[in-house]
């Protein structure tokens, strides 16, 4: 009787059944498809529904996933505090911020090569009428988080980012809702957030088109123009508004300048070009004309005080949003009334070599935390401080009395005093009264001893003790916002790492279980199930109602209660652990242990990988060896040796620099010739075979996607020189680009279901995307990584052989559309583990091969441009992952011709494959820190995002993989009629 594969319900137990690897199987005959037929033991219990698996661990890992932002990216913002201001008149009736969007420290204050500095006016600054010195932002260095921190005082969390770009996501009050009037020019993405937010009607914004954003524009510069114009402008007609005039004369007023052209610059032309510096010369003179324009308005009545500053600075290949030096570090100059003029030094100390470098040594350099901006703009215009600003008055640069600057530390102090009540009294509310423990350092009697003593210092003008007792307080109120805002951290982690323990156990239980002989079948009394589900019903009810008494957001449900399904799915199998102890104490103790140590080894070269990506090339370098250790090239010497120079090959990549640092378009159109070759030369092999399975139809859509690769390669030649040229995006090549992006998803699933000849036509299809996506070496890489992933195929077939588990195959008439329903075709061998490793490792080579994916600046908006020029974050962020997605796409159809072609169940493994993803993310989940420096704490974090979007990926991509390979989609033929 044959058996079907698609029908794998178990008998009895102990009872065998036949599966074979194609549609039937009839005695152990092979009769469709390629293998043969194995006998495999029947485990009751097994035959669990897989989609139901994958959807629970999908589901699991999802809320893995998101425990971070709640753990570690909750929004920092409390609501309820009172607004507090410096009961002194301020020292100006208005305020003029500049904010050159992207422009680095160095790239201001340095000289250029004769000695004449970059920016002449604001060095005139400086040097004779204001105060200067460096602003260090916080990681995410991004355009909105930048001036959240200038204008409202705190650092926005990811979370809150992530829920909107142009709007605001979460309430906060700034310097703009507490002025009288505020009118802004600039930036479409940036000013209407400010302008949302803020009570009543008194914030204007004037904003250029967004599509004037434009990285491919003749000159970027005319974003800053069109900022300047439109102020003078707007001081000319007030002459003749009289409302208008009227309100510009009134105190408390806010003038912003969002000045784009330098950050536009610098992505397209990098900070290092001619356009980049000629935009800051620009800018200076802009700055000159307005400072002019308005001392004449207001008669030089000596009331305004001007800020210029940036949002972020930018990496050398022209990228910003990570942790670089040249990222957080930004220009900061103060002038006009209540600033203080500069100060002479004869030596001051800081661990950088700036003073010498741009001959700033003899002027007082005065340092700031971005959100130190935002008190030192309320205090000089008499503003409330803003409710929710964590920034600490930076006296220094205040021109007034030592009363003004007590009374306005004083108010500072205070003011995130009030956050760090609101904070700890929302905390109170919602813990039990014993399981409270507040925060000793600012009890309330601390906080009235602090309050009342600086009140007196201020009152017997020691006021110089004031100030320390109020910066001693601000710190105190900060550590204590922290201790708060992450009370429950502890908690909630051990919560996640219950649950990933626990789940990744239940995986290699699983497997074991299903895919081996490890263990014996034993029955579970029913009665003991019952007591089991019970018991963990019991603790699931008290967690929750700890829970409900304390009213916890119903996040925290979910992360609480997951350990106790998880866990019961691990003790339900206790007979399985029972029987895989005995097994385990059988074998010998020197390979178990070995077997360990290579298992670990393995997995912490993955985890360095994440640091340091030359441990790929270290890892490479290994699997180059591979056949030699096995005794592999023995049988098969023409291929081993073709992977071990693939392997050497590809060992290189991790060793360039990252992507977009050195852009080389020629390599990139050279790589697009070499794909057409290749194309070539297989084409022509085709049709020489004489192939009965190639028909016109096939031959069409090969020619198809060369053509794809040629047109590719040219859009990309002429997009390049039509920007280098300032010509902007060729109308022609955009479209020809989206029309090979949209293609490039059809054409494979057009191909014959052939094993070669489909993943051939994956490789061409991305390959052409790919292409349109490069601007350096990185388009190689995809070429090189398809070709081993090739060689891979047929070595693993070689292992399958060398190791007894199945005869030779011939994979070139191997057809992936008979190949769907193989389950249990065999058990697992420990090799498989060895073949799961090395899926997970070029899943990792293809993220971090050409770049370190983990840091935003990595990634280079040039890339894009084929596409689109004008800046759009989430189409552009949208291109960049699917970049970052082909080569994984293309290490998936690899790994599953790999299990389909080796007799193995895809689910089998692919568990094995979860099991070493999550050890990995269990690695990153202890290294996240929220201590050291921003930029270690951002990068922690993103790479425990990273491993975990990989695991969930990899669950998706198998998916994905099957589609892409199995599915084909015919197009109508014609009908030819006949004559009579």
């Amino acid at each position: 009787m044959p058996c079907e594969v698609s029908a794998l319900n178990c008998q009895a137990p102990g009872s065998t059944e036949k599966v074979a690897y194609g549609d039937l199987c009839n005695g152990g005959e092979k009769t469709k498809g390629l293998g043969r037929c194995w006998t495999l033991p029947c485990h009751p219990g097994v035959t669990m529904a897989i989609p139901v698996f994958i959807l629970a661990g999908l589901l699991v890992h999802c809320v893995f996933l998101v425990s971070i932002f709640d753990i570690y990216f909750s929004s920092p913002l409390v609501h309820g505090m009172t607004p507090q201001r410096t009961p002194l008149p301020p020292p100006a009736k208005r305020l003029v911020l500049f904010v050159a969007d992207g422009l680095r420290a160095d790239s201001l204050y340095e000289l250029n090569s004769n000695g004449t500095p970059q920016a002449p006016y604001l060095r005139g600054i400086l040097e004779n009428n204001g105060s200067w010195g460096i602003s260090h932002t916080r990681v995410p260095t991004e355009s909105r988080p930048g001036h959240v921190a200038l204008i409202a005082g705190f650092y926005e969390d990811v979370s809150a980012v992530a829920k909107g770009w142009k709007e605001n996501p979460v309430e906060f009050d700034s310097v703009f809702n507490e002025s009288k009037y505020t009118w802004s020019w600039g930036s479409p993405d940036i000013l209407p957030m400010f302008a949302k937010g803020a009570t009543g009607d008194h914030v204007y914004t004037f904003c250029y088109a967004a599509e004037s954003e434009d990285f491919g524009a003749q000159d970027a510069a005319k974003l800053d123009m069109w900022v300047f114009d439109h102020v003078k402008s707007f001081f000319n007609s007030s002459r003749s508004n009289q409302t208008l005039f009227s309100a510009l004369n009134e105190e408390k007023v806010v003038l912003f300048l969002h000045l784009l052209g330098i950050d536009t610059n610098g992505h397209a032309h990098r900070p290092n070009s001619r356009e980049y510096k000629e935009n800051i010369k620009k800018v200076d003179e802009g700055i000159k004309e307005i400072a002019s324009v308005i001392d004449s308005f207001y008669g030089n009545d000596g009331k305004t005080a001007f800020i210029l500053t940036s949002d972020h600075g930018m990496t050398d290949w022209g990228s910003h949003g990570a942790g670089h030096p040249s990222e957080t570090l930004t220009p900061l100059i103060v002038w006009g009334a209540g600033v203080n003029y500069p100060q002479k030094v004869t030596s001051q100390f800081f661990e950088d070599n700036f003073l010498q470098e741009w001959k700033l040594e003899n002027l007082k350099r005065l340092d700031v935390n971005q959100a130190d901006i935002a008190p030192l703009m309320a205090s000089l215009i008499g503003v409330p401080f803003p409710l929710n600003s964590v920034g600490t008055l930076p006296l220094e640069y205040l021109n007034n009395s030592d009363h003004f600057k007590a009374e306005s530390m004083f108010t500072n102090a205070v003011q995130i005093l009030e956050q760090f009540k609101v904070k700890m009294s929302q905390k109170k509310e919602t813990t039990l009264s014993f399981l409270f423990t507040p925060f000793k350092a600012l009890s309330d009697s601390e906080q009235t001893n602090f309050l009342k003593k600086a009140r007196l210092y201020i009152q017997q003008q020691k006021y110089d003790q004031a100030v320390s007792l109020c910066k001693t307080l601000i710190n105190l109120s900060l550590e204590g916002l922290s201790y708060y805002h992450t009370y429950d951290r502890l908690f909630l982690g051990l919560s996640i790492a219950t649950s990933f323990v626990g789940w990744t156990t239940y995986v290699i239980l699983v497997i074991i279980k299903t895919h081996t002989n490890l263990t014996k079948t034993v029955q579970t009394h029913n009665k003991e199930s019952t007591v089991l589900f019970y018991g963990f019903a019991f603790v699931g009810m008290i967690i929750a109602f700890f829970l409900l008494i304390q009213t916890c957001p119903w996040t925290y449900y979910v992360y609480c209660l997951l350990p106790v399904p998880v866990w019961y799915a691990v003790v339900r199998e206790l007979p399985v652990i029972q029987g895989l102890a005995a097994n385990l104490l059988s074998l010998h103790v020197g390979r178990s242990i070995g077997f360990f140590l290579v298992c670990t080894l393995g997995i912490e070269i993955l985890v360095f990988s994440f640091f340091y990506r030359s441990t790929l090339t270290v890892g490479l370098l290994v699997f180059a060896g591979w056949p030699v250790v096995t005794q592999l090239w023995v049988q098969a010497k023409t291929r081993a040796l073709i992977w071990t120079l693939l392997c050497v090959f590809l060992a290189i990549f991790p060793l360039m620099p990252v992507v977009g640092r050195e852009p080389n378009i020629p390599l990139v159109i050279a790589t697009g010739l070499l794909t057409l070759l290749i194309s070539c030369f297989s084409l022509t092999s085709l049709c020489k075979s004489g192939n009965k399975y190639k028909n016109n139809e096939d031959l069409k859509v090969h020619f198809y996607q060369m053509l794809s690769i040629a047109l590719s390669t040219y859009v990309v030649s002429s997009t390049h020189d039509s920007l280098k040229s300032k010509q902007g995006l060729p109308v022609l090549n955009q479209i020809t680009s989206w029309m090979t992006l949209v293609s490039s998803s059809v054409l494979p699933l057009l191909s014959p279901t052939f094993l070669f000849q489909r993943l051939f036509s994956i490789v061409l299809s991305l390959m052409s995307t790919y292409l349109l996506l490069s601007t350096g070496y990185e388009a190689l890489f995809p070429l090189v990584l398809s070709s081993l992933m090739f060689v891979w195929i047929n070595m693993e077939q070689e292992a399958l052989q060398h190791y007894g588990l199945s005869g030779k195959s011939k994979l070139a008439v191997f057809n992936f559309a008979y190949a769907t329903d193989i389950t249990r075709f065999r058990q697992l061998h420990l090799d498989d583990v060895r073949r799961s490793y090395f899926f997970v490792f070029f899943i990792v080579t293809a993220f971090f091969g050409t770049g370190n994916i983990a840091s935003v600046n990595s990634f280079d908006p040039a890339s894009v441009y084929c596409f689109l020029t004008v800046f759009s974050p989430f189409v552009m962020g949208g291109l960049l992952v699917l970049k970052v997605v082909i080569p994984f796409v293309l290490v998936s159809c690899a790994f599953e011709a790999v299990q389909v072609t080796t007799q193995l169940s895809s689910k089998s493994l692919l568990l094995i494959v979860l099991v070493i993803s999550d050890i990995m993310a269990l690695h990153f989940f202890f290294l996240v820190k929220d201590h050291g420096s921003w930029l270690d704490i951002g990068t922690s974090i993103s790479h425990y995002v990273l491993v975990m979007s990989l695991t969930i990926f990899m669950m998706l991509m198998n998916g994905l993989a099957q589609l892409l390979t199995t599915r084909r989609l015919e197009l109508p033929r014609r009908t030819k009629h006949h004559s009579m």
